[in-house]
């Protein structure tokens, strides 16, 4: 344990930066002039249009998953892209026709997932009989109609009955042969009775005082139903999910399955199927342990790189100091970035990021630091037991934090999001992990090639996150193929990156009881390769220099990485385009190619 004055200068933490209060405000205006010409594509105000018309139709049509929802925004699609074959392709512009492509594809995929979430809705009707009723209640009265107080309480005691009646099948069947809810199914339908409970209470605060003959016939049913769904949630939870009371919740998890990877993957444009992902992600992973062996020879402990990760991770700080040495290494980068002349770093991106601290709540399921524009920082507090408070200091080591305050800040996400918001910010709509993540990681490698780990256990800081970026792709796939456990997932975690059953164990739960979509897990490493043979196909043969490879990337916005691609290449896509890059080779007989 050492204490931050040891490490840096506490005064001079700013690697020649000013302080935000005293920069020179005209540091933060940008070119007008060159700002003053359009850069976005012809179809920006399109998209924008669909956008803002989607989200006004969800606003209205707000129960979660009823039916009206899925069946007004699947009409809704339809006519969409019925439209958007009228727009003439040919003459569109190269950023244009990206647009086009993917309007079309975030269409398609739209009514992808209303097909998943009705079949869902289906399964899930077993053990919730509740949703179309309350749907219906909110529903109508989005549509003006005039209530009838009488029929409605006797809908809410219908619903109460159904519930009693479902929940007494339910008990009966419990650990025997006839038992259907299995506990993913159960967890959906528990957060689903979460939601339209908040729909149920906007739908009576409407009415209630208001209309004195709907208060007189529906306060007694309404709260008997609210009872009623309190105890058919806490009974899925519990009974058949397993929640214990003062535990924390197990993890579940709801794969979906082969059919369900393969939707999200076209959608992706990642022409690879999960076995050859995985396959990708061994590789990747060998290379991992072979410079782990590297490492470990360079601190004396020959090919022991289980010993070379634990001196790594035993160099932290002492409790309460750790905001002082992310400061340090935040600035370290953006210095980093700035004289080699990397991308472009405005200085307005460099004084707004800021900085919080995470709730040891939060670290149940957050264990390592978040960030974008604020910066969430883990760390032990006092409340933590101790067994916490010594995996929180080691996990959130020196050397871990150093190669993951670029990935979290500049240039990583709070650079991101700077850029989202001043460049193309249509584009914020094709919102995909593989150009977030991807894009964070990608640094990682680029920074590792250019020497910007100084010491072996800064090299091991950095090589446990990519190992870990490598066995994201590996756990979650095997995941949601339905070949692993979550407890299998986080026993791979401890055996094959070196995470401590706290933290394995919280990086699971954020992956399969969050709400995080099913690739977002192996979007990080496959991004992250995607952009390394973009460099690898631009950069390092001459078409583009780096500076201008990755401001390009950064302002062109939000998209596949297979239409960053096109975008830099300038490809005037065909109509009848699909997705064929195989960025990657072929996983089964390829290598993977790192750059040294």
């Amino acid at each position: 344990m050492r204490n931050v004055t040891s490490i840096i200068d506490v005064v001079d933490f700013r690697h020649g930066q000013p302080t935000q209060a005293k920069r020179d405000a005209s540091a933060y205006v940008p070119d007008l002039v060159a700002l003053s010409q359009p850069t976005s594509s012809e179809l920006r105000e399109l998209v924008e249009r669909f956008s803002s018309d989607r989200e006004a139709l969800l606003r209205f049509y707000d129960v979660p998953g009823s039916q009206l929802q899925l069946n007004r925004l699947k009409e809704f699609y339809k006519a969409w892209d019925a439209k958007l074959a009228d727009v003439p392709y040919e003459s569109l512009s190269v950023g244009a026709r990206i647009d086009w492509q993917l309007l079309k594809g975030k269409l398609k995929y739209l009514l992808v997932l209303i097909d998943r979430d009705e079949k869902r809705n289906a399964e899930m009707s077993i053990v919730l009989p509740a949703l179309d009723g309350i749907a219906h209640l909110q529903e109508t009265r989005r549509q003006f109609e005039p209530v009838k107080s009488m029929q409605v309480a006797a809908t809410l005691a219908e619903i109460e009955q159904k519930l009693v009646a479902t929940r007494r099948e339910l008990t009966a069947g419990l650990g025997g042969s006839e038992n259907v809810a299995t506990k993913s199914l159960a967890l959906r339908a528990a957060i689903r009775i979460a939601e339209l409970k908040k729909v149920l209470d906007d739908w009576f605060k409407f009415y209630d005082g208001y209309d004195p003959e709907f208060s007189w016939w529906n306060r007694t049913p309404y709260a008997k139903l609210v009872a009623a769904l309190d105890e058919h949630e806490k009974f899925l939870r519990e009974k058949i999910v397993g929640v214990s009371l003062g535990e924390d919740e197990p993890i579940i998890g709801d794969p979906i399955g082969a059919g369900g990877l393969a939707a999200d993957l076209e959608y992706e444009m990642i022409p690879y199927t999960p076995d050859e992902l995985i396959t990708i992600a061994e590789k990747e992973l060998a290379w991992c342990m072979a410079e782990w062996k590297k490492v470990a020879q360079d601190m004396g402990l020959g090919d022991d790189w289980r010993a070379a990760l634990e001196r790594t991770m035993s160099d932290h700080l002492a409790p309460g100091e750790q905001p002082y040495i992310i400061a340090w290494q935040a600035y370290e980068a953006i210095d980093y970035m700035i004289k080699s002349d990397l991308l472009t770093v405005p200085p307005l991106a460099i004084d707004v990021w800021r900085m919080t601290m995470m709730t040891p709540e939060a670290q149940k399921t957050n264990p390592f630091f978040l960030g974008g524009e604020q910066l969430r920082v883990s760390f032990p507090t006092d409340s933590m037991s101790h067994g916490e408070k010594t995996s929180s200091l080691l996990a959130n080591n020196i050397h871990l934090a150093r190669a993951t305050v670029h990935h979290e800040l500049i240039p990583g996400h709070h650079l991101q999001g700077f850029c989202r918001d001043r460049y193309n910010p249509h584009r914020k709509f094709f919102n995909t992990p593989f150009w977030i993540e991807g894009w964070a990681l990608w640094w990682e490698f680029r920074l590792w090639d250019l020497g910007f780990p100084q010491t072996p256990e800064n090299r091991g800081g950095m090589l446990f996150w990519r190992t870990h970026r490598s066995a994201r792709i590996i756990f979650s796939l095997n995941f949601h193929i339905g070949k692993w456990t979550p407890q299998e997932c986080i026993d791979f975690l401890v055996d094959q990156v070196g995470h401590s059953r706290h933290t394995a164990t919280g990086e699971v739960r954020r992956s399969f009881n969050g709400n995080y979509p099913p690739l977002y897990q192996a979007a990080y490493m496959l991004g992250a390769i995607q952009v390394r043979a973009l460099y690898a196909e631009l950069v390092l043969t001459g078409k583009l220099k780096e500076k201008d490879f990755h401001d390009r990337i950064i302002r062109g916005n939000m998209m596949p990485i297979e239409m960053v691609r096109a975008n830099l290449s300038e490809t005037e896509l065909p109509r009848d385009y699909k997705s064929s890059w195989k960025f990657a080779g072929d996983p089964m007989w390829v290598t993977s190619g790192h750059m040294s």
